[in-house]
């Protein structure tokens, strides 16, 4: 009776440990978590003296890089599928040297990258942000501005993904006159946890005349339930490039929307239907006026720029069309393409503009 009691109270205090490291642990979530502020300078790096030409065709490519973590073998627990974090150090190196090496092959005048970590437990604490800018130097401006920076995730309990501090890097091969940060509206409740926080930047661009290119790098949400989240981030965005254009400025709004910009994806890339948090339709109808997203071609190519991470990548995955761009009425579409790399370097193929800035 004596033994059967001792072991009763070794289960309470095994149980009491439980709730208090639970219970010091939500403690240290909650008050550890901030949003970062809003209307935050950012600072150009490798500063280039050009400007940009109207009447010149130029290129810029959008690439969600997915912190190097996400090779085809790879999959994610958000998504339904196996890992946290990425393997190694030297995979998460790997793939930002492919990252880098489409990026050159596509010669873009101004590249967009999202999910690029400054430091991570899941990306193995590479500084990507740096390596990123390192690598064009000499032939452009660099502006990094910071998307999230999240406390230490304990969860999946097996092997939590940590924390993360993580963002958006531009590229510009021509001088910038200022970049700023600013937030976007996100989940009040607990789903902020889960989705992060979320924020654009704006890099004005010198152009020739005295005139500014404003570009736009963003990544909107993914895994929120919450439409009401997700419509507000759209307006946040869209009131931004409305004023940005009144003022005469150039505009253009590059990333991972996180909605798809064509009409049934599904029957265009061969897949299921099933509806995700991260696949709803593009309001299109809610741009300002003028404004558009270029997607001539994309349809007849069946190239997506996005996979499912529930399981690794083969033919019979999850594929469809986030990523892409809008334009002012001021700036004239020439192509648009989905770099096809077979998602060897992320879970997501860049996406490549042909433009021309209108006199």
């Amino acid at each position: 009776m004596k033994k059967k009691h001792r072991w009763w109270k070794i289960l309470l205090a095994l149980l009491g440990a439980v709730v208090i490291a639970f219970g010091g642990y939500l403690i240290y979530l909650f008050s550890a978590y901030h949003r970062m502020a809003d209307d935050l300078p950012l600072t150009a790096k490798h500063e280039q003296t050009g400007e940009l030409q109207t009447g010149k065709t130029y290129t810029a490519q959008t690439y969600n890089i997915g912190y190097g973590s996400y090779p085809p073998s790879y999959s994610f627990f958000m998504d339904g599928g196996k890992y946290s974090r990425a393997y190694s150090k030297k995979a998460v190196n790997a793939s930002l040297d492919g990252i880098i090496k489409t990026t050159e092959t596509d010669a873009p005048d101004i590249a967009f990258f999202q999910e690029v970590d400054w430091d991570g437990d899941r990306s193995q604490h590479v500084n990507e942000v740096t390596k990123l800018e390192n690598a064009f130097k000499g032939t452009h401006t660099a502006v990094y501005g910071p998307n999230y920076d999240s406390p230490y995730l304990f969860y999946p309990f097996t092997d939590p993904i940590g924390k993360a501090k993580s963002g958006l890097v531009t590229l510009v091969s021509a001088g910038v006159t200022s970049a700023r940060r600013y937030k976007l509206p996100i989940d009040n409740g607990l789903g902020r946890f889960i989705d992060l926080d979320r924020a654009f930047t704006a890099t004005k661009v010198r152009v020739e005349g005295g005139k500014t290119l404003q570009l736009i790098n963003i990544h909107m949400s993914a895994f929120t339930k919450k439409r009401e989240v997700q419509q507000a981030q759209f307006d946040t965005l869209f009131a931004y490039i409305k004023k940005a254009y009144a003022s005469g400025d150039y505009v253009i709004v590059a990333g991972d929307y996180n909605h798809t910009p064509l009409p049934d994806t599904p029957k265009i890339f061969g897949t299921s239907s099933k509806p995700q948090t991260w696949t709803h339709p593009f309001p299109h109808d809610q741009l300002p006026k003028g404004f558009y997203m270029p997607t001539m071609g994309l349809a007849e190519a069946k190239v997506p720029s996005a996979r499912g991470l529930d399981k690794p990548y083969s033919a019979k995955s999850f594929v469809t069309l986030i990523d892409g761009f809008i334009l002012s009425p001021n700036i004239t579409a020439h192509t648009v393409a989905v770099t096809d790399t077979g998602f060897e370097y992320s879970d997501h193929n860049p996406v490549r503009l042909t433009f021309t800035l209108n006199k």
